[in-house]
């Protein structure tokens, strides 16, 4: 149950189940498990990282036309985490799960061709799970580590992965986001949504529990939208952009979501795999735990409506 906020007053509006929305059964192997989803607005298609087989995949948005997008293994993938798109580029994360000897692995990958524009290697000691990421206009790509306090940068074209932010501040940080004027990065941390200067990198909000338990997370129209455990959440933001003044349940989950845990938003449309099955997927030695279980994907597409209540 969501609990106020200590710092401020914080108004909360529940919409209950999900009303505005649309379901797409897909054909994918039912063992994919995905991870991470990006959708190309431009070619109507969309793209979903697999934790157990290493590649990426991709479909119509009506689930036409499914095919591999790369292999497994290609280019060295690996178990595919946070996705997204930023004109002709597929940026993609992907991670060895053991703790041993551990490495990670970022993707640039021609949308139209699939053909590998640059790649970027990490070992990281003693293990770094490289989770998910987020491009600005100014082609720095943003990547947490939730295994850590460490934000990670690029600035391309350059070729160093480098330490943008390291403090407790946004410890165990998932889901990522930056405004649409570049000047912010959003991080879904073990304190909470914490809200980072990109130029001075300091940290301008407190810690709140409010906004803990975040997966994936976009910026959208000066508010953020994640899913947690029970559901889709939109959290609405001051005029500047640093704190969060209100939150609304967009989606409330029953027991036919099954680990959604990353989505995209093209359109005003929020778009996500609804039965993921993470429950039924054991990480440490890559083995569905039980076959029988495993159900057809499924792809959830949600309308946002833009009121606060």
């Amino acid at each position: 149950m969501l609990q106020k906020l200590t710092l401020f007053m914080l108004s909360i509006s529940l919409m209950g189940s999900c009303t505005q929305s649309d379901t797409v059964n897909l054909t994918f192997e039912k063992d994919l498990i995905p991870e991470g989803i990006a959708v190309d607005a431009k070619s109507g298609r969309f793209y979903l990282s697999s934790l157990r087989k290493n590649k990426i995949v991709t479909a119509n948005i009506d689930g036409s036309n499914p095919s591999d997008f790369i292999g497994s293994g290609q280019y060295d993938y690996l178990s595919g985490f946070g996705m997204t798109i930023k004109g002709d580029t597929l940026y993609a994360l992907g991670n060895s799960l053991q703790k041993q000897n551990n490495s990670s692995v970022l993707l640039l990958l021609n949308i139209k061709s699939g053909q590998l524009i640059a790649r970027y290697k990490a070992n990281i000691p003693p293990y770094a799970y490289l989770n998910d990421l987020a491009v600005s206009k100014n082609n720095e790509i943003f990547i947490t580590d939730s295994e850590s306090d460490k934000i990670y940068h690029i600035q391309r074209p350059g070729k160093k992965l480098e330490v943008f932010l390291d403090t407790f501040e946004v410890e165990h940080s998932n889901g990522i986001a930056i405004s649409d004027d570049n000047t912010k990065l959003y991080l879904a941390s073990a304190r909470g949504i914490r809200v980072v200067d990109i130029k001075t990198r300091k940290v301008l909000n407190q810690p709140n529990k409010a906004s803990s338990g975040i997966d994936g997370m976009k910026f959208y129209k000066n508010s953020l939208i994640g899913i947690v455990d029970k559901g889709v959440m939109r959290y609405f933001l001051n005029e500047n952009g640093t704190e969060i003044t209100t939150i609304k349940e967009l989606i409330r989950f029953d027991d036919t979501y099954k680990s959604p845990t990353t989505f995209d938003i093209i359109d005003d449309t929020i778009y996500f795999i609804k039965n993921v099955q993470l429950d039924n997927f054991n990480d440490s030695t890559n083995v569905v735990i039980d076959p029988d279980k495993l159900e057809s994907l499924v792809l959830m597409k949600y309308q946002i409506k833009n009121k606060i209540k």
